[in-house]
């Protein structure tokens, strides 16, 4: 039985479509808009570009004056100048010593000389309450406010502020104590800086009751502190400072954060109590340690009463002495360099014990019973052994020589046969007496009877090498000779690091070329690559020619050989006069010997511009350098050179006033087009194919003017006169019978004045000659079929190829078959 209420499905339905049917006849027109709007906008922006463009569009983004993005910044990374700085490494220790004005120069002077040389830093602290200034010393600081109670809190901020983050402990110490420094080194480099670190010698039994003030600093005092400091037992475990308060920096930078408040609780006149409750309050540290990580400082007191304190044999017999690092209270200067004088041969008898006990060692091990590759022992003990050649060309060879001469020197076939130097010749003959002292000990019964052979090798990781070969007879007359060999070795001696002072690659070159008449088409090159090298670039330079004319040859007007280079000396200084750049010139007239007509092609073959008159240089020198002042950098140079910017930065680099001459190697190019051994590139690398390093061209050479007056100063009066005008040059070339022998440029004349200044030769591959005769046969020129009439001689003549070219090109013209293929 259904029930009348009930509704099916099709009711639902029918109710549907009509409220469906009424809704529709009610909404208006325009909600149909807003629901095309809510559509999405990228479909809506697609179907209108298809409508307007067709199906086949494809989008472009025009950025066209259109701001781009803001880019991240670039953060340039500044590394500091040094690898400690960047690493943190420090040095090991800083000694403040607390001293007075009238110590200076007694206490604190002896101080100075036995300890300021082995350790990093060393400053005397003093209470500068009058205007002396006059003291020996230099490392001193002085402090205006003179309350005894605040002196350790100024030393301790001095050092915090000026040398927290340069050295990992810190010594306090008074005037009248001897610090051995070494020991105390080596007792640092076994502890860690990661800790906090207060050591000394204790003190015990102190107390405050003389040295309080009145109740009010008491009670200022007694603020900061707790409860055992209120009962007196504060005082018992600080160190000591009359034997010497060690600090780590740590607890340096925890007393200097908390300063103030160390004032304030610092309130005796005792210089150990204040510093120790500042350590205490700052850094928690519990007392005075006398031993840290199995380390301990030992101090000792001397006793001034007894009568053997100043007898150091009796002294050494305690241990406690032997083993001190700070002994207290010195009673005179004398005392200090006593010590230090018996604790250096202390020190010295112990090393020369580790150093027999490591021989004895390195025997025992070296018996045989384990193989030396695996020990890598050597003899000798202590030398390393000779160094393994990476390739053939590394290949040390040996020399034979004799007393008197060495065959093939430096392994030049050039020379087969040189004579000994007189340094050389006594070197050997040390070095034979040494073998046949040797010999006659090993040998008691051999007599010695002449050297058969003797061999010679320099390695720079070992020393000189030497094979002896000897002829040994028995009995009283040489019947029977027999050969022995010794090999003997002299190593080199402590490898020191020389202390150079400090240069910029800032400093102005005055570059100084002189020109013949005969050069002036180099020149004119030269001064071309100049501009395009340090004119266009603003280097910091200054070229200075330098016009050598002939005794009859005019100096103005048309008729000038040198017109066409001022004229373009003058162009260039106009041109690049706002960069401060800029090309002056000097005039320097030749003797009479030396006006000669010369041709192009003259002297070409010599490898220095000056031709056999290389005494020239001092001339030009002389004559120019007061154009520019005893402050400038001088680079002397040819005409005919090619060069580089790095070269001009090695020359700021290695040319020191007082203390060094640069005297570049060059690399002479050969002239391929002319002997066509080679093919000609100027912007290739160095090669054996292309060329050589010419030892025996010294016409470049940098220096400083104060150092070249000095040094010519010294060779004055030895037939090398100054030349202060151009009449002076024919003095210079007359043959005095004192000059010194081998000079002939200015790096000989610094050899032979034996200024205080060093040389330093080395090879510069972005210095090379040449450039002149390339030139000159560019230009359709040739070169003489013959060696000059001056004869340059080999070694002053530049070579044409390499031995191996002209070995090759001789083997093909002998063989026809070769030279077919």
């Amino acid at each position: 039985m259904r029930r009348p209420s009930a509704l099916s499905r099709n009711h639902y339905f029918v109710i549907g479509l009509l409220l469906g049917l009424v809704l529709s006849c009610y909404i208006p027109q325009d909600i149909w808009e807003l629901v095309q709007q809510e559509e999405c906008p990228q479909e809506v922006a697609e179907n209108l570009l298809i409508e307007r463009f067709g199906q086949d569009f494809e989008p472009h983004l025009n950025l066209i004056n259109k701001p781009l993005a803001a880019k991240k910044p670039v953060k340039n990374v500044l590394r500091p100048r040094y690898y400690s700085s960047e690493l943190g490494i420090r040095e090991k220790i800083f000694i403040g010593v607390m001293t007075s004005q009238e110590n200076i120069n007694s206490y604190a002077t002896a101080f100075n000389r036995t300890t300021a040389h082995l350790v990093n830093k060393i400053k005397f602290f003093i209470n500068a309450d009058s205007a002396k200034t006059n003291y020996q010393l230099k490392n001193i600081v002085g402090f205006t406010d003179t309350r005894e109670s605040r002196r350790p809190f100024y030393v301790i901020k001095y050092i915090a502020d000026n040398y927290l983050d340069d050295y990992d402990y810190f010594l306090l110490v008074p005037d009248n104590v001897y610090v051995d420094a070494r020991k105390l080194t080596a007792l640092l480099y076994h502890m860690s800086i990661t800790f906090d670190l207060y050591m000394g010698g204790t003190r015990i039994g102190l107390g405050e009751s003389t040295d309080a003030p009145p109740s009010a600093g008491n009670a200022a005092g007694d603020e900061s502190l707790n409860d055992s400091d209120a009962a007196g037992l504060s005082d018992r475990n600080y160190c000591a400072l009359e034997a010497g308060i060690l600090l780590s920096s740590s607890v340096i930078r925890k007393m200097r954060n908390n300063l103030d408040r160390c004032v304030r609780i610092g309130i005796t006149n005792d210089h150990s109590v204040n510093i120790g409750r500042c350590v205490k309050y700052a850094s928690r540290v519990a007392g005075c340690q006398e031993s840290f990580q199995g380390m301990r400082q030992y101090s000792y007191a001397l006793n001034t009463k007894a009568r053997h304190y100043k007898d150091l044999s009796i002294l050494a017999k305690e241990p406690a002495f032997r083993n001190a690092t700070t002994v207290y209270p010195v009673q005179t200067p004398e005392d200090f360099y006593r010590l230090h004088a018996y604790y250096s041969k202390h020190h010295l008898e112990l090393v020369q014990q580790r150093g027999y006990a490591l021989e004895q060692k390195s025997y025992r091990i070296a018996n045989g019973s384990i193989s030396n590759k695996i020990l890598e022992i050597r003899w000798p003990l202590g030398v390393p052994p000779p160094s393994a050649p990476e390739t053939r060309h590394d290949m040390l060879t040996w020399q034979l020589l004799n007393g008197t001469h060495s065959f093939l020197p430096n392994a030049n076939a050039d020379r087969a046969v040189a004579p000994l130097s007189r340094i050389e010749a006594l070197d050997f003959a040390k070095v034979l007496d040494i073998a046949l002292q040797y010999a006659a000990q090993k040998y008691p019964k051999l007599h010695y009877h002449d050297l058969h052979s003797a061999y010679r090798k320099f390695d720079a990781t070992r020393g000189m090498d030497y094979q002896l070969h000897l002829n040994l007879y028995e009995g009283a007359t040489p019947k029977r000779l027999l050969l022995k060999s010794l090999e003997v070795v002299k190593p080199l001696g402590r490898v020191e690091v020389v202390p150079s002072p400090y240069v910029t690659e800032s400093t102005r070159i005055a570059i100084l070329v002189p020109a013949f008449e005969h050069q002036v088409t180099d020149a004119l090159d030269f001064v071309a690559q100049y501009e395009r090298i340090c004119m266009a670039n603003q280097d910091n330079t200054f070229l200075l020619l330098i016009f050598l004319y002939r005794f009859d040859s005019p100096s103005k007007g048309d008729d000038d050989p040198f017109k066409t280079l001022k004229k373009l000396a003058l162009d260039l200084s106009t041109k690049y006069k706002t960069d401060g750049s800029r090309i002056a010139w000097v005039s320097i007239r030749l003797p009479e010997q030396l006006s000669a007509p010369i041709k192009p092609d003259d002297w070409l073959l010599h490898a220095s511009m000056y031709g056999s008159q290389q005494l020239l240089s001092l001339a030009v020198a002389d004559l120019a350098l007061p154009k520019l002042g005893l402050e400038s950098l001088v680079l002397l140079a040819p005409p005919g050179m090619l060069f580089r910017t790095d070269f001009l930065n090695r020359v700021r680099m290695n040319t020191i006033q007082g203390f060094q001459v640069y005297a570049p190697i060059g690399f002479q190019l050969y002239p391929c087009n002319w002997a066509h051994f080679c093919k000609e590139c100027d912007t290739c690398d160095i090669s054996q194919s292309s060329g050589y390093f010419d030892r025996q061209n010294h016409d470049v050479i940098a220096f400083y003017s104060r150092d070249y007056v000095q040094a010519r100063k010294l060779l004055d009066h030895l037939g090398l006169p100054i030349m202060r005008s151009d009449l002076d040059i024919e003095q210079l070339l007359l043959q005095a019978p004192q000059r010194p022998a081998g000079v002939e440029s200015i790096l000989d004349m610094f050899v032979a004045a034996q200024h205080t200044v060093h040389i330093l030769r080395a090879v510069e591959p972005h210095l090379r000659f040449g450039l002149a005769v390339r030139s000159h046969l560019a230009r359709g020129g040739s070169l003489p079929p013959t060696l000059p009439a001056d004869g340059c001689g080999r070694q002053q003549c530049i070579h044409l190829a390499s031995r191996k070219q002209i070995g090759d090109a001789i083997i093909r013209y002998e063989d026809k078959s070769i030279l077919q293929k």
